[in-house]
């Protein structure tokens, strides 16, 4: 059930890199800014030919019927068009939590991978609405609010900031489009991208759930190390030298 759940928020999120582009008009419509940033998403998208990085997991839930947490640390590698490989480099805690929600969230990923026409932000799969614009680190941003056309666990509604000059998303606010069970109450998304060369890509995902037995889980990820370019035979470990926290190794997944 747990396990279900964070995998719909982590996945619901976009996960291909955005870069940036060229300045665009100071005040645009909802219906302009998605044309805006469905083109450049295509043209990120072509000159985005190999990525790896480190992702930090780290998965706290208290309640019923006891507190338990879990931490894994995983290389990830991306080559196009659509290729993702996970390694579990570490990990340590609950059994539980690792086999049934964090090892699980790599599953959904890869099924994620295989639905990115009905989970893109387009105007397909999301109704958008302008409901004002922001300022973060000194860029302007739009700010768009998304109602999903289907319940697709992949889908989320919320709000979205758009980068105003790169027509990249910068953050998503949001819950799951469908409740993956029952016993949930309530699911908040908070997922943040920072721009490294010339790329957005995810730097945080925190994701808060509420059982309704009262138990919350708190699934938090960190995404370092990012290294763009070529692919090279580099071993898996190596963006995952410096990892945080205190999990044990623990052989290839």
């Amino acid at each position: 059930m747990l396990g279900c759940l964070l995998a719909a928020l982590a996945l619901g999120l976009p996960a291909r890199a955005q870069s940036a582009g060229a300045s665009g008009p100071v005040s645009l419509d909802s219906t302009q800014i998605v044309a805006q940033l469905m083109t450049k998403n295509q043209e990120r998208l072509a000159l985005l030919e190999h990525w790896e990085g480190c992702r930090y997991y780290s998965l706290d839930y208290t309640g019923f019927p006891f507190d338990q947490s879990a931490e894994m640390v995983v290389a990830v590698k991306f080559d196009a068009p659509s290729r993702k490989q996970f390694r579990i480099v570490q990990q340590h805690g609950s059994h539980l939590l690792l086999h049934r929600v964090l090892k699980e969230l790599l599953v959904n990923e890869r099924e994620a991978i295989g639905e990115q026409n009905q989970t893109a932000l387009t105007p397909d799969n999301y109704e958008f609405r302008l409901v004002g614009s922001d300022e973060v680190s000194g860029r302007t941003q739009y700010v768009l609010e998304v109602t999903p056309r289907s319940p697709n666990k992949f889908l989320y509604r919320g709000k979205i900031w758009v980068d105003a000059t790169d027509f990249a998303v910068t953050r998503i606010s949001a819950e799951p489009a469908k409740n993956p069970s029952v016993w949930i109450s309530n699911t908040e998304i908070e997922h943040r991208y920072s721009k490294i060369d010339n790329f957005w890509l995810p730097a945080s995902n925190t994701s808060v759930t509420k059982v309704r037995f009262g138990g919350t889980a708190k699934l938090s990820i960190d995404y370092l190390n990012y290294r763009i370019g070529i692919s090279k035979p580099t071993p898996a470990t190596d963006v995952c030298s410096n990892a945080p926290g205190e999990a044990q190794v623990s052989g290839a997944q």
